[in-house]
């Protein structure tokens, strides 16, 4: 929990020490390797804002809130088997200043320029995160959201992009967390996320393939209804995305079952789901999508 005390810290660090936070950066512990003791990774994400989205569930505002966001996240980041964090760089400084991202994952948000419902979304400009950020904060990937739109030219520049931070962080032999996520555009201009198995493994070739290398590429994938297809369309380890908040989290967690258990998938990427459920318990909604990933870890290992 952010006491009065630990918020008004943070915002006079905003005010007066702005060096702090180069200071956060450089003292952070970081992990011994990006798997944990089972051979995954469970994140936490929160770059939502950065493009504008603030929506979760039925509340357009939900995370507008910032002290309010933080202090989920501080309490999601306090779970043992939540091994790291995935954000846009205000998000990340925040809560080194906080203290919240000592020991864990951190990996850094790039491509935030596709602003929510914006007629040029789909041109996700690298407007967070760069490579040389990234290595310089001794962060440990980059991600990179990559919507592919057929009939919408403005995803030749992203793809373009992508490929270009893919080739710069390997360069630095440091992870490039690729989502890529097939759209449709109706004739009211509304946009729907394509989850059959077809439209997946395109993206996912489409995504392997981008820069001078593939060494150090992950995909970020959602869970779907033919997991083995899907997730046999690739050898790069993938993490998968636990998507928008559902009605009934428990069905929710439990569907994810299937995709966790397909062979390069090495972890769960959960941002709103956790983070607004329904009721409000963070704490016991990340110990249900801990649990989950646990017992499939537990059950595949050797």
């Amino acid at each position: 929990m952010i006491t009065d005390d630990r918020w008004e810290r943070l915002l006079v660090m905003r005010a007066a020490q702005p060096e702090a936070v180069a200071e956060a950066y450089a003292r952070r512990a970081r992990p011994a390797r990006l798997l944990n003791e089972r051979g995954a990774m469970f994140l936490v994400a929160a770059d939502h804002t950065a493009r504008g989205m603030l929506r979760s569930g039925g509340d357009p505002m939900a995370m507008a809130d910032r002290r309010d966001l933080l202090d989920r996240l501080v309490t999601a980041l306090a779970h043992p088997d939540v091994d790291g964090f995935l954000g846009s760089p205000d998000v990340v400084e925040e809560l080194l200043l906080l203290g919240a991202l000592e020991g864990k994952v951190v990996i850094g948000s790039m491509n935030r320029g596709g602003l929510d419902g914006a007629t040029w979304t789909m041109d996700d400009r690298f407007t967070g995160y760069d490579a040389a950020s990234i290595v310089a904060f001794r962060l440990e990937g980059g991600k990179m959201l990559l919507r592919i739109d057929d009939e919408d030219p403005a995803t030749a520049p992203t793809l373009e992009a992508c490929a270009q931070a893919v080739t710069q962080l390997a360069a630095h032999k440091v992870m490039a967390m690729v989502e890529p996520l097939p759209y449709s555009r109706s004739d009211d201009g509304s946009l729907t996320l394509r989850l059959d198995a077809p439209s997946l493994v395109r993206a996912a070739t489409v995504a392997s393939a981008l820069g001078t290398t593939s060494a150090y590429t992950w995909l970020k994938m959602p869970a779907c209804d033919d997991p083995e297809v899907v997730f046999g369309a690739t050898t790069l380890p993938c993490v998968v995305l636990g998507g928008v908040p559902g009605p009934d989290f428990a069905a929710q967690v439990q569907s994810w079952g299937r995709t966790l258990r397909q062979p390069v998938v090495r972890g769960l990427v959960i941002g709103r789901t956790v983070l607004y459920p329904d009721g409000g318990d963070v704490a016991g909604t990340v110990d249900a999508a801990a649990k989950v990933l646990r017992a499939v870890t537990d059950e595949v290992a050797p």
